[in-house]
């Protein structure tokens, strides 16, 4: 079993029979029949990953890595609102009138501010500083800015990451407010991964641990059946890792460059609903 594997099966079901029951309460998310969208859920889960023993990539399941590459690099590296730049169709049910999800996500990692050194975006300060000012302790990026929450279409969820780096080792804490554990558990941890990968290659670093910090860890009512059967499923050691070694330049990472091999998984799960 791959760490992620083992992780999203303790941490459900701890969520199944431990976790908070809010139906019944006034909660904000739907189902797109208007009903209510209910869920169990754990507070202040931390997931902890080590990247140099291995990728945290789910075996229950197949990853989707490319897919998933794409939404991160559009975030971070176009750092772009609109969908028309994004390749897949995960964020269609969140457009706004305008082709954009408004002020969230890519929007907020691209909004510059001035310093000593110069101006850069959220980004460019994370590059900059692990290049020339690893030492500081002030490395990190955040998308919750109160004042645009009501032009986003959905307020962030992984909202910020938190850099550290000991020695030629990168470290980081992801923090999520929120997470719907079938649709966004492996999807999420497999992303920042890769991140760290790619920032630390271009820094002359190696990827560390990962924690990931998750305030609301959660199940949706009617996606119990389906996480029911996930964790009873067969899993398999986790995949190699490879990330094209020639990419120097972040802005250059494509999602072709990143590969999983010797990657054995269970079946797809198809299909099922998401909560808005």
């Amino acid at each position: 079993m791959s760490k992620a594997d083992d992780l999203f099966v303790e941490n459900c079901r701890r969520i199944l029979s431990e976790g908070y029951d809010n139906t019944g309460e006034d909660v904000r998310p739907r189902w797109a029949d208007g009903a209510p969208a209910y869920s169990r859920k754990l507070f202040g889960v931390v997931n902890r990953y080590q990247l140099q023993d291995e990728f945290p990539a789910s075996t229950i399941r197949p990853l989707p890595l490319k897919k998933a590459v794409d939404e991160l690099l559009w975030i971070w590296q176009k750092k772009s609102n609109r969908l028309a730049e994004l390749d897949s169709k995960i964020w269609d049910q969140w457009a706004l009138p305008d082709g954009t999800i408004g002020k969230a996500y890519g929007y907020q990692l691209g909004q510059k501010s001035s310093y000593p050194e110069g101006e850069f975006d959220q980004v460019d300060r994370v590059l900059h500083d692990l290049k020339h000012n690893p030492a500081s302790r002030r490395i990190l990026t955040n998308m919750y800015t109160f004042a645009d929450l009501s032009d986003m279409a959905l307020y962030p969820c992984a909202y910020s990451m938190t850099f550290n780096v000991s020695g030629h080792v990168l470290n980081a804490i992801l923090h999520q407010r929120s997470q719907d554990m079938l649709a966004a558990s492996f999807w999420n941890v497999a992303q920042y991964a890769v991140l760290m990968h790619m920032l630390a290659q271009v820094s002359g670093l190696v990827a560390g641990e990962l924690v990931h910090v998750i305030a609301d860890a959660h199940i949706y009512d009617r996606h119990i059946p389906i996480v029911r059967e996930l964790i009873e499923r067969e899993t398999y050691p986790a995949p190699r890792f490879s990330l094209d070694s020639s990419i120097t330049d972040f802005y250059a990472f494509k999602p072709e460059h990143v590969t999983l091999g010797e990657y054995r998984h269970g079946p797809p799960i198809g299909r099922f609903p998401v909560a808005v």
